[in-house]
């Protein structure tokens, strides 16, 4: 298995612990705002740098960043940033949801998202040298629409095509279900699905994905919930079978254009420096630990 990354392919004897859901460049505004995307090089290493360095220390050996196209995605800029730092980072193909979806996004056809995304996995991404790895999505709250389920379906095809990962950020398992079962009728599996944002449903929610065969991402860990709560949540689904699905980050970084300065980043280290001392606290062993934050990452990113 073979991780694509700014720095080109890396295998799993390469690397260490991986942050699964990340962030280095942002543009949180809509595509049509002027300037959408635009910043100075120089500017956002300078920022990032120092955080990228910081994670290093604590034995971070790569970050998945996960804004795509809509949210600011900059290819050309995480490459520059890795160069400098000499820091692995893994970049997706995709499109985020509306009202972030682009125009011309809207007015392409399924094949034509399809041809371009697979263009992204199997060569590189338009204005830098980088492999796409995998595909980010999104979806509503209330439910797909009509262009959020024609890139759903786009993108489905075009990972079959090379075995890549789906990475959808969705607030609600009921439309993680109705993702799940439009990737078997595109003729994939569940197995190369992330649920993004899992723990803001319900355990059970959870827990029902996970039996579907998804990967379930618990990636606010440090902010919104208690430690206690991730805890419990991977305590529960370590319990009943699932550890080999489950991915832990932050969701932080990171430099925001819409931000004067691009805002003030948040570090990458609360995992390593008190989530993980908790849970060897719990209970959960060295080895388990190994496998959530270096062998679930690269499995879950890596393809053949």
């Amino acid at each position: 298995m073979i991780l694509y990354t700014t720095l080109g392919e890396r295998h799993a004897g390469d690397l260490g612990m991986i942050l699964p859901h990340e962030h280095v460049f942002v543009d949180l505004r809509t595509p049509d705002v002027p300037h959408h995307g635009e910043a100075e090089v120089a500017d956002v290493i300078a920022l990032m740098a120092p955080e990228i360095e910081k994670a290093r220390q604590l034995g971070i050996t790569a970050l998945v960043d996960c804004a795509p196209v809509g949210v600011g995605r900059r290819a050309d800029i995480l490459q520059a940033v890795s160069e400098a730092t000499q820091f692995p980072l893994v970049v997706p193909t995709g499109i985020y949801r509306e009202p972030w979806v682009p125009d011309w996004a809207h007015a392409a056809s399924e094949d034509e998202l399809y041809e371009w995304m697979l263009g992204e996995l199997n060569g590189t991404i338009a204005g830098s040298d980088v492999r796409a790895a995998w595909i980010k999505l999104s979806a509503g709250d209330d439910g797909l629409t009509a262009c959020e389920t024609k890139i759903l379906r786009a993108a489905a095809r075009a990972a079959a095509v090379v075995d890549a990962t789906i990475g959808s950020h969705t607030i609600r398992g009921r439309v993680v279900a109705d993702q799940l079962a439009i990737i078997e009728a595109s003729g994939y599996r569940p197995q190369r699905f992330i649920w993004i944002h899992a723990s803001a449903d319900t355990l059970e929610q959870n827990l029902e994905m996970a039996r579907r065969g998804a990967w379930i991402e618990y990636d606010w860990i440090g902010d919104e919930r208690t430690d206690a709560d991730f805890i419990r949540r991977i305590l529960t689904l370590l319990d009943a079978g699932y550890g080999a699905q489950l991915l832990l980050s932050h969701d932080r970084g990171w430099y925001d254009v819409g931000t004067p300065g691009g805002g003030t980043p948040r570090p990458y280290t609360y995992i390593s420096e008190y989530f993980l001392p908790r849970l060897r606290a719990a209970g959960v062993d060295d080895a388990t630990i190994q496998q959530l934050t270096h062998t679930n990452p690269f499995r879950a990113y890596a393809r053949p």
